[in-house]
């Protein structure tokens, strides 16, 4: 039961900074997802994204497989739940009050704050999609030539 809380708990915290669509969740989700908590080998992780790209909402889906992975049907179930609620919320929240809001000088400076750090995500990207030799097994040794 505590490795469910555990899965709610990530996914909550990576649905709070789900700004700028899936792909600036790339380093998070491998550092978290690989690295940290190995909860997917790099093959499954690069695997995982592949197929989260023939879905709906994209890199999120991706937090489906790996509850899934981590804790059956019901980490899947919490993975997707707990990725999608913060969002969720913040837009039931802020959708009334947008008005009012957009003409903040703190909400503009939010705003402009958060742009670098998605473009250093997106930009990081790249780095995760080029993985070892070793998460390609046999492409990169090919002994006969591409002509």
């Amino acid at each position: 039961m505590a490795a469910i809380f555990n899965l709610a708990w990530i996914f909550l915290k990576i649905g709070f900074i789900f700004f700028g669509g899936g792909y600036v969740l790339i380093p998070l989700l491998h550092r978290i997802m690989v690295e940290q908590y190995q909860w997917l080998t790099l093959r499954e992780f690069l695997d995982g994204v592949a197929l989260s790209q023939l879905t709906p909402g994209p890199l999120a889906m991706l937090a489906t497989f790996t509850g899934f992975r981590a804790g059956g049907f019901m980490g899947g179930l919490i993975a997707t739940i707990f990725i999608f609620l913060p969002g969720t919320v913040l837009m039931l929240f802020f959708a009334n009050r947008y008005e009012k809001l957009r003409d903040m000088e703190l909400m503009k400076a939010a705003l402009d704050g958060i742009l670098p750090a998605v473009i250093g995500l997106v930009a990081s990207a790249p780095i995760i999609w080029a993985p070892p030799r070793s998460a390609l097994p046999g492409i990169l040794s090919c002994s006969s030539p591409v002509f």
